[in-house]
C-alpha cells in the first residue's frame, strides 16, 4: 500500500510555543505528504492555539497544563478514534525537521517496524545534539534500556517518532506521563513491538525556552528510571 493510501496523523504537543508552532505546522504542510496535523495545546498561556490554527493545523486545547505525556496521549486517542493508519510525533518547538517525515514513516509503511525513532546520533549527524548534561542523561538511558530490555537505541529521549496502528492502540490506552520518551520505548518493547531508528538532523529550538530546563539531570534520570522499573515489574506480575 502506498503513502497516499494511508491515513496519517502528525501529533504536535505544544505548551507556550507561540513563535514556534506556526512555523512548525507550515513546515509540515510544505513537505506535501498530505498528512493531517493535530496540535495539542497543553494549557498554554500564550497564543499557541491561535497561531497553530492560523497556520492550518487542527487544534485540541486542554483545559490546563497536563504535561507532555498527557498531551501526546490525547493525540494517540484522537488517532485511534478517527482510524488513522500511522501516527507521527513531532515537537512544536522547531527542533525536528519535517523534511525527515518521509524517512521516518518509511519503515512503518513498509511493515519493517511498529515504532520508528528519529535519532540525532546515527550516521555521524552534524545537527544540534542537546546540552552536555542532557547528553549525559541520554547516554545513561541508552545503557539502562539496553541492559533491561536488550533494545539498542541511540536516542531514547527523541520525541520525533512514527507508529503503526498497533502502537496507536497501545499508547492511546497507556502512555507514560512525565518525561515519557525513554519509558515509551520500554512500554513498546514489553508489547513485543519492532523498534528501529533512522538518522535525522535536529535543530536548536527556534524561540522560547525548553519546558524542562529547570529540572536537574539527576532528578530526571532517577524519576524515569523508577518509572521504567515499576512498569517492568507490573508487566511481569500480569504475566504470572
Amino acid at each position: 500500500m502506498s503513502l497516499v493510501d494511508k491515513k496519517i496523523l502528525v501529533i504536535v504537543p505544544a505548551f507556550n510555543e507561540c513563535g514556534n508552532i506556526g512555523r512548525t505546522v507550515e513546515e509540515i504542510r510544505r513537505v506535501g505528504l498530505g498528512v493531517d496535523i493535530l496540535v495539542i495545546d497543553d494549557g498554554s498561556a500564550d497564543q499557541t492555539a491561535r497561531e497553530a490554527c492560523q497556520a492550518g493545523g487542527m487544534v485540541v486545547s486542554l483545559p490546563f497544563n497536563l504535561g507532555i505525556g498527557a498531551a501526546v496521549q490525547t493525540g494517540f486517542q484522537y488517532a485511534q478514534q478517527h482510524h488513522y493508519d500511522i501516527a507521527v510525533q513531532i515537537d512544536g518547538d522547531g527542533q525536528h525537521d519535517a523534511g525527515y517525515l518521509d524517512k521516518l514513516i518509511g519503515p512503518v509503511l513498509g511493515d519493517e517496524a511498529d515504532m520508528v525513532v528519529g535519532s540525532r546520533f546515527l550516521d555521524n549527524a552534524v545537527g544540534f545534539q542537546s546540552s552536555f548534561s542532557r547528553r549525559l542523561g541520554i547516554g545513561f538511558f541508552v545503557h539502562l534500556i539496553n541492559g533491561l530490555t536488550g533494545v539498542k537505541i541511540s536516542d531514547p529521549t527523541s520525541g520525533f517518532r512514527a507508529y503503526n496502528k498497533r502502537m496507536i492502540a497501545l499508547f492511546s490506552d497507556y502512555y507514560p506521563y512525565d518525561f515519557p520518551e525513554p519509558e515509551a520505548v520500554v512500554v513498546a518493547q514489553q508489547a513485543c513491538a519492532r523498534i528501529m531508528e533512522v538518522a535525522v538532523v535536529m535543530r536548536p529550538r527556534q524561540a522560547g525556552n525548553s519546558s524542562i530546563r529547570y529540572f536537574k539531570t539527576l532528578y530526571y534520570m532517577t524519576k524515569v528510571t523508577l518509572a521504567i522499573l515499576l512498569h517492568m515489574i507490573r508487566q511481569r506480575r500480569k504475566r504470572r
